[in-house]
Order: C-alpha cells, then sequence, then structure tokens
C-alpha cells in the first residue's frame, strides 16, 4: 500500500492571454517564485511600474481587467501512476479558473477562498503532462453576474465585488489601493495515497473547575483494512496520552475520549496572564502490517473561552467581554487588515514581525478584519505562540451581499473549509459573520426586524441575514466550539448596531460620523469598541519612498500624496481635528509632525478613558478597544498606527504605555456655577481634576500616587503624594479636587493658568510602575516657553543605543530621530517635566546626535 505523499508543482510560466501589454502572442514568461500572481511577476521582470510609486497605481489597472495563463510540465514515471488514489490539489486559486489536465478541463474555481482538489489518476500519462491555468478578469467578470443578478449597495469598491468571492480590499478601500490580483496564490500539488485522514476534529472542554475532557475523532476516506493511533504529547515532547486500534469499523472513524483532572494539563493563557504551553496531536492510519498510510499533526491547547454577556450594575445593558480560563479580560488590541497588496510576498519572518510588534506594544488582542482574507496559518500559530487572542471575521465587508443560490452554495463550502482549517487554534476566540453589513442595512433603511429569529430573509431586501444568521451559526456550531457572533458590530437583544449597552461597536464618531472631539471619548464608550481611530501620516521615509525621485511633490496638498490617502474627506478632517487642537506648521516634516502627535493623543485618551470604565466584576463597563488599524498593505497615510514598512508612527507608543500593567489616567474638566438661576453674567469657573489608576494583574497593589503640578510660565510647583490600594484586574479611582494653583475664575475672559499636572505611581521601592501628564487643552491656546528656556537635555547612553531627556519646563510631544539610518526607538509621543528624566532605548543609535521635535519648538 502507498503512503500519502505530496509532489508540489513550483515550474511555472505565464502569459496574456492573446497577447497584449505584458506579452506577445505564444510568449511564455518563467516565474521567479510560486506561488504567485501576476502583478508580482510583472514587476520583478520590469515590465510595469511599482504601483507603490508616485501615481503608477493608475497605469497597472488594466492587469486586473486581462486574462492570464499559467502552465506548467512535468514528468511521471510509471511508478508513480501506481497509487490506488491521485489527487491534484490547489490550496488557492485568485479567482475566476479553468484548470485543464493534459487538454481536458477538471475544474472551474469560482472562489478565492476555496481549496479545491480533484481525482487525476484516470488523466495522468506516464511522460510529461501538461497542466494549464485560464484565469479570467475578476473584474470583469464580477460585472458580467452583477448584470445576471442585481446592482447592491455597499461603501467602498466597486458594486461588483459583492458577487465575487475575492479579498475585498483588492478593489480598494478607504486606506488600500485598487489592485485586483489574479494567479495561482496558494501552493499546487499531487497527492497519492492508498488512503487518507479526511477529518481530525480535537475538542477540547474545560470546565469551570478546570477539568480538561478531550475528544478527538479521526475519519478516513477510504475502507481499506488496517487501524489508527492517536499520541497526544506534551510542549516538552512526553506522552501524555497515546491511543490505538487495531482495525476501524465500515465507518472508518476512530473516537476517543479522555478525561484530566484539573492541573494535569497546563493551561493555555493570553499574553500576560500566563504561559502558551502547545500540545501536539499526532494521528495516523495504518495497513493491516502496522505501516503509516498517512498521518496529520495538529498543534492544539486547553483553554477555557467564554464570551460573558451578562447584566451590568447600575447602567442598562449586558457586558460583552472575553473570560479565559475564569479570569476576565480587558481586550486591548488592532484590527489587521491583509499585510500587502500582494498576498504571495508576506513570509513567515514578516507575519512575526508584526505580530512581535503587537504584543511589544502591550497588546493582546487582534481582529482580522472580514474584507481581507482567511489568513494564512502561519498567522494563526504565531498568535498561538504569543498568545493573542483572535477575533476572526467572515469575508464579507460593507455590503448589501446577495444570497442567491450559487452565492449560498460557494459561502458555506468556504466557510466549512475555514472553520475546519481555523478551529484548532487556541488563540480563535470568536467568529463574526462580517463588517458592517448589519450598519449598511441600517444606512439603507433595508428590511432589518431584529426581532425576528425565524425568518428565512432571502426574499428581503437584505438577503445576507440568511448567510449570517443561518448558515454560518450552523457551519461554526457543527465544526467548531468557538463562539459566533452575527457581525461586527452587532447588538443582539433586538438593539441596533449603535447602541452603545450591548455587544461590540464600531465608534467612528470622531473622525467620522458627528466628528467629535477626541476628549468626548468617555461619552462615545461601548460595551467593547471593536472600531475606532484617527488618521495620521506615517514616518518621512515613507513619503519619501512613495514620492520616489520627484521632490517637486514633496508637499503635503501635492497630487500624489494626496493619492496615498483613499480617505474620503480627509484633508477636511485632518484639517478640522489639527486646527481645533493645534498651532501647527504645513511644511512636509511638520505636517508629519503634527499628524503624528494627534493621533497619538487622540487614541491614547481613548484607551485610557475606557480602560477607565473596566471597574472590576459586575462594572466591566467598557471591556475592549481594538484600534482601527495596526498596519498598511501599501505605503500610505491611513489609520494605521505602524505603518508598511513596519515603522511604529507615535500612537502605536502612546497607546503601549495605555495598556501596561499599571497605569494613571486623568480627566480636567471646566465646572460653571451661577450665584443665582437668573444671572448670565456673575458665574464661577473651577477647574476639577479626576485620577485613577488601572492594575491589570490578578493581585491587589499597594502604590504610591505622585502628584506633582507646574506652571508652564513660572517656576510655581506643588506637590503631594497619596497611598493607594489598586484593585486586581480594575481601575480604581483615586482622587478628585480643583486642579492646584488653578484659581477659581469668575469671568469667561479671566484666562487660566497654565497647570501641567503630573502623576506617577511608585512602588515600594520608588520604581515608576505608571506616568502621565496631564496637560491643558487645546494645546493651540498654549504660549509656549522659548525654546532656550526649557533646559532639555538629551545624553547619550555610555552603550550608545539610549537616550535619556530631561528638563527643567515642562515638554509636550516628543518625537525623536536621527539623520540617516532608522534607529527602533523604544518610545515616541514623550511628555517630560521636570525632576523625571526618562530613557528611551535606541537600537541601531551607535552614538549618533539625536534631533526632536515637540510642541512649542519654534516650527508654527
Amino acid at each position: 500500500m502507498t503512503k500519502t505523499q505530496k509532489r508540489f508543482l513550483n515550474d511555472w510560466a505565464f502569459t496574456q492571454i492573446g497577447g497584449g501589454q505584458a506579452t506577445v502572442d505564444g510568449e511564455w514568461i518563467q516565474v521567479s517564485s510560486f506561488p504567485t500572481t501576476v502583478h508580482v511577476e510583472l514587476l520583478k521582470q520590469g515590465k510595469i511600474p511599482d504601483p507603490f510609486v508616485g501615481l503608477n497605481e493608475w497605469d497597472v489597472q488594466w492587469v486586473g481587467e486581462s486574462s492570464w495563463s499559467f502552465k506548467t510540465e512535468f514528468d511521471v514515471s510509471d511508478s508513480e501512476l501506481q497509487p490506488e488514489n491521485i489527487d491534484l490539489v490547489f490550496e488557492g486559486l485568485d479567482t475566476f479558473a479553468s484548470v485543464k489536465l493534459n487538454g481536458k478541463e477538471i475544474l472551474s474555481a469560482h472562489n478565492q477562498f476555496l481549496s479545491y482538489a480533484y481525482s487525476v489518476k484516470s488523466l495522468l500519462k506516464s511522460g510529461k503532462n501538461v497542466l494549464v491555468i485560464d484565469f479570467e478578469s475578476a473584474f470583469l467578470k464580477g460585472r458580467d453576474i452583477e448584470k445576471q443578478h442585481e446592482k447592491l449597495n455597499l461603501w467602498n469598491g466597486d458594486s461588483s465585488r459583492l458577487h465575487v468571492r475575492k479579498a475585498q480590499y483588492n478593489y480598494g478601500w478607504d486606506w488600500g489601493p485598487v489592485l485586483m490580483t489574479v494567479g495561482p496564490w496558494k501552493p499546487i500539488y499531487i497527492e497519492s495515497y492508498t488512503n487518507s485522514i479526511s477529518d481530525l476534529f480535537i475538542k477540547t472542554d474545560v470546565s469551570e473547575a478546570l477539568d480538561v475532557n478531550l475528544a478527538i475523532s479521526l475519519s478516513r476516506s477510504e475502507h481499506t483494512p488496517g487501524g489508527a493511533s492517536v499520541t497526544l504529547k506534551a510542549p516538552d515532547g512526553s506522552i501524555v496520552g497515546d491511543w490505538k486500534r487495531d482495525a476501524l469499523d465500515d465507518k472508518n472513524v476512530y473516537d476517543i475520549e479522555q478525561k484530566f483532572e484539573a492541573g494535569r494539563l497546563q493551561l493555555w493563557y493570553p499574553v500576560g496572564y500566563g504561559k502558551q504551553p502547545l500540545y501536539t496531536v499526532e494521528a495516523t492510519i495504518l495497513d493491516t502490517d502496522g505501516e503509516v498510510l498517512d498521518s496529520k499533526i495538529e498543534r492544539i491547547a486547553f483553554r477555557r473561552a467564554r464570551i460573558v454577556q451578562d447584566p451590568v450594575e447600575d447602567e442598562e445593558g449586558r457586558t460583552f467581554l472575553f473570560e479565559i480560563n475564569n479570569v476576565r479580560l480587558f481586550c486591548g488590541g488592532s484590527n489587521w487588515i491583509p499585510g500587502d497588496s500582494f498576498l504571495t510576498t508576506m513570509t513567515k519572518e514578516r507575519y512575526r514581525a508584526w505580530l512581535k510588534l503587537l504584543v511589544d506594544g502591550n497588546q493582546n488582542m487582534i481582529r482580522v478584519w472580514g474584507g481581507g482574507i482567511y489568513e494564512d496559518d502561519e498567522f494563526y500559530n504565531i498568535c498561538d505562540e504569543l498568545g493573542i487572542l483572535v477575533w476572526q471575521d467572515f469575508m464579507f465587508g460593507c455590503g448589501q451581499y446577495p444570497a442567491y443560490d450559487d452565492f449560498v452554495i460557494s459561502v458555506q463550502e468556504e466557510a466549512t473549509q475555514a472553520v475546519k482549517r481555523l478551529r484548532h487554534h487556541p488563540s480563535i476566540v470568536i467568529f463574526a459573520g462580517n463588517n458592517e453589513d448589519y450598519q449598511v442595512a441600517e444606512s439603507l433603511n433595508l428590511e432589518l426586524d431584529y426581532s425576528d429569529e425565524t425568518s428565512d430573509f432571502r426574499k428581503t431586501n437584505f438577503p445576507a441575514r440568511y448567510i449570517y444568521e443561518r448558515i454560518l451559526p450552523q457551519v461554526v456550531s457543527k465544526y467548531s466550539q468557538i463562539f459566533y457572533h452575527r457581525s461586527s458590530p452587532y447588538s443582539g437583544f433586538g438593539k441596533d448596531t449603535r447602541d452603545k449597552f450591548h455587544g461590540d461597536l464600531h465608534q467612528w464618531n470622531v473622525w467620522h460620523g458627528t466628528q467629535e472631539p477626541w476628549h468626548n471619548w468617555d461619552k462615545l464608550a461601548g460595551r467593547f469598541v471593536s472600531e475606532f481611530g484617527m488618521e495620521a501620516y506615517p514616518d518621512i521615509r515613507t513619503v519619501d519612498a512613495w514620492l520616489g525621485d520627484d521632490k517637486s511633490e514633496r508637499f503635503p496638498q501635492s497630487r500624489v500624496n494626496v493619492n496615498h490617502n483613499k480617505a474620503d474627506g480627509f484633508e477636511r478632517r485632518l484639517e478640522l481635528y489639527l486646527m481645533e487642537n493645534f498651532k501647527h506648521a504645513f511644511d512636509m516634516e511638520s505636517y508629519v509632525y503634527y499628524t503624528q502627535v494627534m493621533q497619538a493623543e487622540t487614541l491614547a485618551s481613548a484607551y485610557r478613558l475606557w480602560r477607565r470604565n473596566w471597574r472590576g466584576t459586575g462594572k466591566e463597563y467598557t471591556a475592549g478597544a481594538l484600534v482601527w488599524q495596526i498596519n498598511d498593505c501599501w505605503p500610505t497615510t491611513s489609520w494605521a498606527i505602524v505603518d508598511y514598512y513596519l515603522r511604529p508612527k507615535p500612537a502605536y507608543f502612546a497607546i503601549a504605555r495605555e495598556l501596561r500593567p499599571f497605569t494613571v489616567g486623568m480627566t480636567r474638566k471646566e465646572i460653571e456655577t451661577f450665584a443665582d438661576d437668573r444671572t448670565a453674567a456673575n458665574l464661577f469657573i473651577d477647574t476639577r481634576l479626576e485620577i485613577w489608576a488601572t492594575n491589570s494583574t490578578l493581585e491587589e497593589a499597594k502604590v504610591t500616587l505622585e502628584v506633582t503640578s507646574f506652571e508652564l510660565s513660572t517656576d510655581w510647583k506643588d506637590i503631594w503624594t497619596k497611598e493607594v490600594i489598586l484593585a486586581p484586574n480594575a481601575s480604581t479611582e483615586v482622587w478628585k479636587g480643583n486642579v492646584p494653583g488653578q484659581p477659581r475664575r469668575t469671568k469667561r475672559s479671566d484666562i487660566p493658568r497654565t497647570i501641567i499636572v503630573s502623576a506617577r505611581l511608585l512602588d515600594a521601592s520608588n520604581k515608576v510602575l505608571a506616568r502621565y501628564a496631564n496637560w491643558p487643552e487645546p494645546f493651540k491656546y498654549i504660549k509656549f516657553p522659548e525654546v532656550a528656556s526649557l533646559g532639555l537635555k538629551t545624553e547619550i547612553g555610555a552603550d550608545g543605543e539610549s537616550v535619556t531627556l530631561s528638563t527643567k519646563k515642562p515638554i509636550k510631544g516628543i518625537i525623536l530621530d536621527v539623520d540617516g539610518d532608522e534607529v527602533k526607538w523604544g518610545d515616541q509621543a514623550i511628555d517630560l517635566v521636570p525632576e523625571d528624566p526618562q530613557t528611551v532605548k535606541a537600537v541601531g543609535l551607535a552614538g549618533r546626535q539625536v534631533r526632536l521635535r515637540f510642541l512649542g519648538d519654534g516650527s508654527a
């Protein structure tokens, strides 16, 4: 009998069908790597300009509207034709493709997210075989399908995308280019076998007492004589369980159940709460001589994962929180879009670098957004290893999707394959049906009765409810143990998606919507805020990369810079928030700086205020905040906190500070009172300060709160301390009162003193656990001191890889940079106060001089 073997087909050539701008008719070009897509190959061949530079994006649109063919020739020996079963497997074809083997069509592909397997034993021949894949233009094909059905509504991209099961961001989004990829984007191989493992379903039920019930179901594809074995190995390789059966019955299934008492197995925890022990299940099927016919290995872990939706104290609504192994978590994290416009260029190293940045930034959750792809296995493997919780959307985004029969059948198979591939990852804790599709329906006043739990929905004008409320939950429950959520955002309990007291919320009334001041994040809170954001320019090096050699375009309003920001109305919105809050300059470097500081202030404020709402059991008023977004798919200005080249923006560091195990936060608000209820002139204005602290550890902490106040224009200073006990896994209110040194005002023309309040949390050894400096806002009203009077010092460490900053007057928004090769900074967007120097790691600095930008640096 034949043991399962795979032969990968990697030697391919491609051509433009009928000839055209890339090739003459009949010319075949050898691919440089495989899997691949057309843009990638044409770029390497120098046949198209780099679409990430200048306006070149628009010069390559013809690629996505052309037809392409890929061909490989391979020899097969007589011995390779002997196995009982020979399949040709396509892990992913992008998107509409006709596959011919030795001139016979064997497959008509129609969904980028599907893998396909076709039995080819009768078609293969000894000697040379020819495999050809002809790809239609997904854009043109989508337009044709749309005409056959109907034109539906959407946000972002071309409406035809709603009928095409392809990564939706390829059609363009408000942060990404229009680049319609095409080609064999995942491996292709010949698989030979006598019998194979058709399914391995591992269920791990962890009780509230943390006992583990393990259930394993192994299925064979063929009924042949022989048995099976399953081994469970601990992270150190030792055998925890070993099960064998000499013969399987005609159902071809081997079911195993084993209970482990609490403590027998190590539990998997999110980063910051414990370790991430990964176990291995090795399954094999055997012939009658005990020889292995096929084997399959899955990495698993054991954890109890729950989404808790319980009533909250003192407010309406319910929680929406994640609980792992009985520990309730505040989830601070990011949204993830595809890491590149050209997915085949993503490597394991790039995935790890991105996810390591997430963890280094004190984040514990990532949301795989529904307009991209079900990510590569390596993405989830790394999340498992690093302890990152994954919120996984199904691939529907911002649209009124159809639900005609062909579409539903394709989606059901897509969902089944995705769930079965992803279900064993301990990192994945939720599946969500789509991104914002219910919001689209609400905005269009579609038929949307949230109390209707029984209808089919396909004859309504929101037919996709059939997919989100019938098909997807059935698939998820049948093939996994993962929680299913109908959409993101979705409130449930009969509420619409704008409800702030149930489910998750996309809070876009900062930037989009009502364009609220960022200071109102506390009023804009939800039970779980799964999207919110603020734009900023990336590193100036990234700007220069997309400008290429055209220095005449190096100003914020240039045509090229505008092309590298896809957000509607971005110039008005950036300027709205800049003008309301900053006195700013308009040269390229300064505009980069001011937008970055604005983004850092906006996002840090959101995490600070929403983490305050995590007040302990029964008072988890906000249980998570996922910023839109951590990454870019090309060099651009967007909401990303790290740019395409993995260069963190200052906001990344500001968020990291707000997600440390201990933080301290403050708000100041002006409170007006009147002498009586008749007067409008006889008034009093007090500036109130509130201070709180957070503790994400599971033990209470005794700390010292140190509060120092400074007046910016004088040497006045006030300092006091208070011993505080911080509740475990919660925020704690620690002080309320008037801003020290700020007198009561009796007229609106009284200009308040510019008082900066610095708060620090100190442990018993006076180590700084957290710090935050609260400045009066808006910053545009502040009259900053002359730079020469600040007493600002930068001292390079003896190792040349650190910088210590100190000052004699408070300084706001320090960003460090150097000329020449870039540095990996340990912190940015720093607020500095006297007698509290801060040391910043600077890997790659090599002792070079550091340049500083800050508010009041003389640039504006």
